[in-house]
């Protein structure tokens, strides 16, 4: 499977539609909702390993899906959802896999078959609640912050919609610095949660505990948020000027320091946004991707086949394959032939695969969205790039190469005497601190945001409010 995370613009974890084809005598409308976790022991050679698919309910009705394996720190793999009466279809072209179960009665169990090429085995999912709705269940009965916490709404008139969130404010009169918080790809809460881990909700709490200002808001077609998700980093531009623009609206805030802070692709979007009139006055990226769609579609095929420990005749066929997929799924102008194709290539690097499972992936890889990510260049604005730039990348990310994206935007950025950037160890592309520092709560350990990194921010914060 391939390794994670959470996210490249494109990642095919973006690419989702929810196919409910229902039939006479059980329709689509008789599936119990889907939203949730999904969980289930994998029993693979050596042990057994979580498989975590996650599916959150769009506006447009439309499900977000994709899968977790912590323990190969892979996350947010792709997936396509797909409906049959009680049959519920898991499809995932990243991960190579595909997982047909039977949805029970009460809609809380899924008992079905995981399927790889060569492999196949029983696996039982167990239906949770999104961690996110306890969590805001929870607020209501949490201690008060040290903060002041006001739920907004701002408008993007360029792409026509409305934005929600929170912001925090520090106790005080002000004015304080402040900045807007970017999730990073796909359809995410104002925390940026995903698998149970708000980054940029612990993140917004560590910053106003100690003067900043921060706005987080749902992306679009999320929470209370309006518009279609997902969207292009071009297109998501306007709602980070939407953020800046409500900050220098309040009288709590200083104007003159307003910042934007990305995770994954929010870092990418973040640094567009930079290049426009009315850019921030400084940024952090974190987890920004540096190198061109294609190239970290082919680092994250070969992770995922060194992670299954193919054979190394087998992988070097698989990735000359998968380069030879990217290739027609860039140049061949029409959708169809271009799903046709990629279906065929598919089928021989899969050779158990169903011709409808290859279908569907390639239906997942010749979406527009895809196409966009393939061609995406994260350098090409970067010259026009002028403010204070921190980008932070975790050592143990095995989504991307920490080091080769930061040396490409650094380079892109050459020009610009006041970007930096660095790497902490322990640290994965979500920004967690490593497992030994998270704390344990009712007997299980929690994932928390990096403490030197979150202090990292805070101090860069800072100086920039000096200059």
């Amino acid at each position: 499977m391939r390794v994670a995370r959470n996210a490249v613009y494109g990642c095919l974890a973006l690419m989702l539609l929810l196919v409910l084809p229902g039939r006479a005598a059980h329709h689509a409308a008789d599936v119990p909702p889907l939203d949730g976790l999904w969980k289930g022991p994998l029993q693979m050679p050596g042990g057994k390993l979580e498989v975590i698919f996650r599916l959150v309910k769009l506006s447009s009705g439309e499900y977000f899906a994709n899968l977790d394996v912590p323990l190969q720190k892979a996350s947010h793999l792709a997936v396509t959802v797909e409906t049959r009466a009680d049959t519920v279809i898991f499809t995932s072209a990243e991960a190579d896999s595909r997982y047909v179960g039977r949805l029970s009665a009460d809609g809380q169990t899924m008992q079905g078959v995981w399927r790889q090429t060569g492999f196949q085995v029983p696996l039982t999912l167990t239906h949770s609640a999104l961690p996110v709705e306890a969590a805001v269940a929870a607020t209501k009965s949490r201690f008060a912050p040290p903060y002041r916490e006001e739920e907004i709404a701002f408008p993007n008139p360029v792409a026509n919609l409305q934005l929600a969130g929170v912001l925090t404010v520090p106790a005080g009169p002000g004015p304080f610095p402040a900045v807007a918080l970017l999730s990073d790809e796909g359809p995410h809460d104002r925390n940026g949660t995903a698998s149970g881990f708000g980054p940029l909700g612990q993140l917004a709490d560590y910053l106003t505990r100690r003067g900043v200002a921060v706005l987080r808001f749902d992306d679009r077609g999320t929470g209370h948020s309006t518009g279609p998700a997902p969207a292009t980093p071009a297109a998501l531009v306007s709602d980070a000027q939407a953020a800046l623009a409500y900050l220098r609206q309040r009288p709590e805030v200083d104007a003159a320091h307003l910042g934007l802070i990305g995770m994954g692709e929010g870092s990418n979007v973040a640094l567009l946004a930079a290049a426009q009139p009315l850019p921030p006055a400084f940024l952090v990226g974190l987890s920004a991707y540096g190198e061109p769609g294609t190239s970290l579609a082919m680092q994250q095929r070969e992770a995922t086949l060194r992670a299954q420990k193919v054979d190394p005749k087998i992988l070097a066929a698989s990735l000359k394959r998968q380069q030879q997929m990217l290739e027609v799924i860039r140049q061949t102008v029409v959708k169809s032939q271009a799903q046709t194709i990629v279906a065929t290539i598919l089928k021989q690097d899969s050779t158990g695969l169903s011709p409808a499972a290859a279908q569907a992936r390639a239906a997942a890889l010749v979406t527009t969205r895809y196409r966009d990510f393939l061609k995406f260049d994260p350098t090409e604005t970067l010259a026009s790039v002028n403010c204070p730039v921190l980008l932070l990348y975790g050592a143990d990310d095995a989504f991307l190469n920490p080091d080769t994206n930061l040396e490409a935007l650094l380079k892109g950025l050459k020009n610009n005497k006041l970007a930096t950037g660095r790497k902490f160890p322990g640290v994965n592309h979500s920004f967690q601190a490593a497992r030994s520092q998270w704390p344990i709560v009712g007997g299980e350990a929690h994932p928390i945001f990096s403490p030197a990194a979150e202090e990292d921010i805070r101090v860069w914060i800072v100086e920039q409010t000096k200059k």
